[in-house]
């Protein structure tokens, strides 16, 4: 496979040579927290184990309802992660009136060989009547008959009443046809999906490099075009690595806003910023970053210094970022839609 990723591993240092210096390593505080809900205020309604870490959630708008959807983790041995599913009514959220304790329940645990080690930082869209979840399958594989350890961009179906109906994960279709799997894959969103065919964002790690992705996507045999792939988001100087952290919201007919991640070199936090995208996979506006963990609640953790997504929604005037605080608990954040958006910049119209 090492013609595939030569031809990856040059794209990216095309970009990562032209593409660099859109963003200033600043903090423009846009977003204020609603809500911090922890492990402690968290009851497992059909698991008969107490979560020790509930954090980097999904999260989906259905009427008036919220449906977060937590990694958990009920242990420290085997730091073994599920995905759990919390319902609120979106104006409580926002108000940050929400009532302890919080029902949840498990809705998805590790059930194959390349998620034995857990289901990890789902983003979630609701497409038709079913949810489409991507997420971080941390398992193994195969080879020489021993078992390998990789993080799997994972892909599940879940129906109406969110019981799983099928989970895969994707591969590389190369030019050739043959296939090729990162062994580090993940932060993933989709930003269009018409019957098998997908848009997506992503992050395969090319050669111990991490920088944010362009790609088509066959859902049918959950495989990605090479072809397709183009690097659009860069790191910067002042940066180890880029992701995408959210799943994408459309703002207009070929428009979508997503949040990203950059950890910092300085002291190696994870902030956080907006961009917006085209169906097309270009780059067309960016901001600095808008959310960063600040005081104790957010800065000490099980990885400290820490604000991942996973969900982002669009309620009316308001922007609701749903996102993990330093590994132990969620933090909802809210920001006015027109204001934020002003703190974009711009790269082509």
């Amino acid at each position: 496979m090492s013609n595939v990723v030569d031809r990856l591993y040059g794209k990216v240092r095309e970009l990562l040579n032209g593409g660099r210096g859109i963003r200033r390593n600043v903090i423009e505080h846009a977003f204020k927290r609603t809500l911090l809900i922890t492990p402690g205020d968290v009851n497992i309604v059909n698991y008969p184990r107490k979560p020790v870490e509930v954090f980097n959630p999904a999260a989906v708008l259905k009427g008036d309802e919220l449906l977060i959807f937590p990694r958990v983790i009920f242990d420290y041995l085997n730091y073994i992660s599920s995905i759990g599913l919390i319902r609120l009514k979106v104006s409580d959220v926002v108000n940050g009136g929400v009532a302890r304790p919080i029902e949840a329940k498990v809705i998805m645990w590790p059930r194959e060989l390349w998620e034995f080690r857990g289901c990890e930082d789902p983003r979630v869209i609701r497409h038709g009547n079913q949810y489409l979840m991507l997420y971080t399958g941390w398992g193994y594989y195969m080879a020489n008959n021993e078992l390998k350890p990789r993080a799997h961009q994972a892909f599940a179906v879940l129906d109406e009443e969110l019981n799983t109906v099928r989970r895969g994960y994707f591969r590389i279709r190369a030019k050739n046809n043959d296939f090729y799997t990162p062994d580090w894959w993940k932060d993933s969103a989709f930003i269009e999906v018409e019957g098998d065919s997908a848009s997506m964002l992503t992050r395969p790690n090319i050669n111990g490099i991490e920088v944010g992705w362009f790609s088509e996507a066959d859902l049918g045999e959950l495989t990605i075009s090479e072809d397709s792939m183009k690097p659009i988001l860069p790191f910067e100087d002042f940066e180890f690595k880029v992701g995408w952290s959210t799943n994408t919201v459309k703002l207009s007919p070929n428009e979508y806003i997503v949040g990203w991640h950059g950890v910092v070199k300085e002291d190696y936090s994870y902030r956080n910023g907006l961009a917006i995208v085209n169906g097309d996979g270009d780059l067309l506006a960016i901001s600095n970053y808008l959310l960063a963990p600040s005081g104790i609640e957010e800065e000490y953790g099980d990885r400290p210094r820490v604000i991942f997504g996973d969900g982002l929604v669009k309620w009316g005037e308001w922007l609701i970022w749903v996102g993990g605080v330093s590994d132990y608990a969620i933090g909802v954040y809210v920001a006015n839609v027109d204001t934020t958006l002003g703190k974009l910049r711009w790269l082509r119209g």
